[in-house]
């Protein structure tokens, strides 16, 4: 599919939920203003303090996975004395679009973001490549990454046969190669699993010396939501808004994964995958001390039994 067929594709979005992107509309007219950017996207921004926050986010998961239509940055935000940005996609589009390229081109030169202390990108998976790539508009911001694609050119990412849809869409102009963008950035932090293989290899692009990797083992394919579970993004935000953002911060944070459920599961899945029933057993104990988790005392039993019967055998 080329990108004119994947246009064919936002603008039968569009149509799906006209009602919805009104809706959308309204609230950010209501909370500073909200600017469509051709069919594609939408510039949706409320003026508060002097921070500025600027997400990257898709309208199509938006309505999927939130039960209010308000973007994720306005949670990120609420409550706080900052502004916020949010560039919207109505679909998989990668923010790859001339509209999108000239809005950014009118802020730098209006001076927009020089109105601001603190300016910090944000997102994840197409998101997090947005705020990498457009984040050079914005010299001094802080980058927050989360799973984020590099680029799509197939001469570069090849062997990242998810997107083949957007195989024939530039990355090689304006805005286009993330982590050459970042160059400008202050500081920059991208969050992946290592054991999700075409998200480490995306991640391993970024070698910038103002980029820092966090790898978060374990947690899979979906850490924005992950990361939201456990109130690890949140904080991380907030360092980042503070200017006292550092890679130590964010694992402090991380800390509450030990209570996360799915973390969890996933850590004792690998154990039992690999064959480790002392440290399967470890690790029950652990959350059966402190959490109401029959699978885990299931899974305990079972390493026992293992451990008891090695035992057996070794000693006959």
């Amino acid at each position: 599919m080329d990108f004119e067929q994947e246009k064919a594709q936002l603008a039968a979005v569009a149509e799906e939920f006209p009602s919805w992107i009104r809706t959308v509309a309204d609230m950010a007219e209501a909370r500073g203003g909200y600017e469509p950017l051709g069919r594609y996207h939408s510039a949706l921004f409320t003026k508060r303090g002097p921070v500025l926050v600027v997400t990257f986010e898709n309208a199509r998961k938006l309505r999927q996975d939130r039960e209010s239509p308000a973007p994720l940055g306005w949670q990120l935000t609420d409550g706080k004395d900052w502004s916020q940005l949010c560039i919207l996609a109505h679909g998989q589009s990668w923010f790859r679009d001339p509209k999108v390229y000239g809005y950014f081109d009118k802020l730098v030169d209006d001076g927009f973001f020089e109105d601001f202390d603190q300016v910090v990108f944000y997102g994840a998976g197409a998101g997090g490549y947005g705020a990498a790539a457009f984040s050079v508009a914005a010299p001094g911001a802080t980058v927050i990454a989360v799973q984020p694609q590099a680029t799509l050119d197939p001469r570069v990412a090849e062997w990242d046969q998810r997107y083949t849809h957007m195989r024939r869409t530039s990355f090689t102009d304006r805005y286009g190669y993330a982590p050459d963008m970042l160059d400008a950035a202050a500081r920059a932090f991208v969050l992946y699993d290592p054991e999700v293989n075409m998200d480490a290899m995306h991640a391993a692009l970024f070698t910038r010396p103002n980029v820092a990797r966090l790898r978060l083992r374990h947690m899979g394919k979906a850490l924005e939501a992950d990361l939201l579970g456990i109130g690890a993004l949140g904080e991380l935000i907030e360092a980042a808004c503070e200017g006292r953002i550092e890679p130590e911060v964010f694992h402090r944070a991380y800390r509450a994964r030990r209570r996360h459920m799915p973390y969890l599961r996933n850590l004792l899945a690998r154990l039992e995958n690999d064959q480790r029933p002392l440290l399967v057993k470890h690790l029950c104990n652990s959350v059966v001390a402190r959490m109401n988790a029959p699978r885990f005392r299931k899974a305990r039993d079972q390493a026992e039994a293992l451990l008891a019967h090695a035992h057996e055998t070794a000693g006959s």
